[in-house]
């Protein structure tokens, strides 16, 4: 994946909502709101489906941050997409999960990521301080979403990719759905607090 540098330097007009409200922060065009955003910490938002609450809270996960900058890319007409991708959620590539899955007796784990789509590349400003994840071998599964799908849409997504997966990996009869959801829980937490 690449990061904030992949996405276009389109102005952000000086009026109206969104733009007005990352101009405020110092941001002139779309790169620099990407690399703003990439700076805030990486943590839950109290409302996980409110993308703009990035900016009163000061933080967001990937579903948040993403959203915000598609909703920005939208206003200023970048043809910019947002992506939900499932992937197997290891230490290698997700630093910091590794214990939780460790103690579970699990390699890796189906994890939904949200990201950018700009010109044929996948754009990550999730964590800074951390590089965009290369260890990403492939996704399982990949679908635009609008930046209000971050709710709802994006848990029953992945809950019920979830569920599948786990029917086709009888090796892992031991889980149910609900238990590899709180495994999964228990690793952001985990990279929450790394």
């Amino acid at each position: 994946m690449d990061t904030w540098t992949a996405l276009p330097d389109v102005p952000i007009p000086e009026s109206g909502g969104l733009g007005f409200q990352l101009r405020t922060r110092g941001c002139a065009t779309l790169r620099e709101a990407a690399r703003y955003l990439h700076t805030l910490p990486y943590g839950r938002n109290a409302d996980r489906a409110d993308f703009l609450l990035v900016l009163s809270e000061g933080r967001g996960t990937c579903s948040t941050k993403h959203a915000l900058l598609a909703a920005l890319a939208e206003q200023v007409g970048a043809p910019v997409r947002l992506t939900l991708g499932i992937y197997e959620m290891c230490e290698a590539n997700t630093p910091g999960v590794g214990a939780v899955l460790h103690r579970h007796q699990l390699a890796a784990i189906p994890e939904a990521h949200t990201y950018l789509r700009f010109a044929g590349h996948r754009v990550d400003i999730t964590r800074s301080g951390v590089a965009p994840r290369q260890d990403i071998e492939r996704f399982l599964i990949e679908q635009d979403i609008r930046p209000e799908q971050i709710g709802d849409y994006k848990i029953s997504f992945h809950r019920t990719f979830l569920a599948e997966w786990l029917s086709e990996h009888p090796e892992l009869a031991r889980f149910t759905p609900e238990a590899l959801w709180h495994i999964r829980e228990a690793c952001i937490a985990a990279i929450s607090e790394a």
